[in-house]
């Protein structure tokens, strides 16, 4: 993560270094271990997921087991920069993830892979579930963040 933000262009005045928090990689575990590919319904909900941050984002991935590696999981989400244009700030397809990685303000991560049986019409899977928290998070930013996921 931290190496792929090191890399955004135009680079960030202020990138904060993202450290491991054991209780977004527990609640990540929890929602992994599901074996659902879709996001955590209960992130919005103050203090559910955490004891201490209230607003709490999250990226998931699915695939086959024998091509799952955290690192490349990452690198695909960090590739939807192609469609994020920094001047207006506007992504021209799903690039939601690519700011999460990138995201200044990002500075917690934790995060979870679960072997499942089926996942997504997948066998044998892997579902994988990184959660994040950004430093004083906006609901302006939080909007924007979950409009461009979808």
């Amino acid at each position: 993560h931290n190496e792929l933000r090191a890399k955004v262009q135009p680079a960030a005045s202020n990138m904060r270094y993202m450290t491991w928090d054991a209780a977004l990689a527990r609640t990540a575990r929890a929602w992994a271990n599901k074996c659902i590919f879709e996001h955590n319904v209960y992130l919005s909900q103050k203090h559910q997921c955490h004891p201490n941050f209230t607003s709490i984002g999250e990226n998931i991935w699915v695939g086959s087991h024998q091509a799952f590696y955290v690192a490349d999981a990452i690198k695909s989400w960090y590739n939807e920069v192609r469609f994020y244009t920094f001047a207006v700030q506007k992504c021209t397809k799903v690039c939601g993830h690519y700011i999460q990685v990138v995201w200044d303000n990002s500075y917690k991560i934790g995060c979870a892979v679960t072997l499942c049986r089926e996942v997504a019409g997948i066998r044998n899977a892997v579902n994988f579930v990184l959660n994040w928290v950004l430093y004083l998070l906006n609901m302006y930013l939080l909007s924007f963040l979950i409009c461009q996921l979808y």
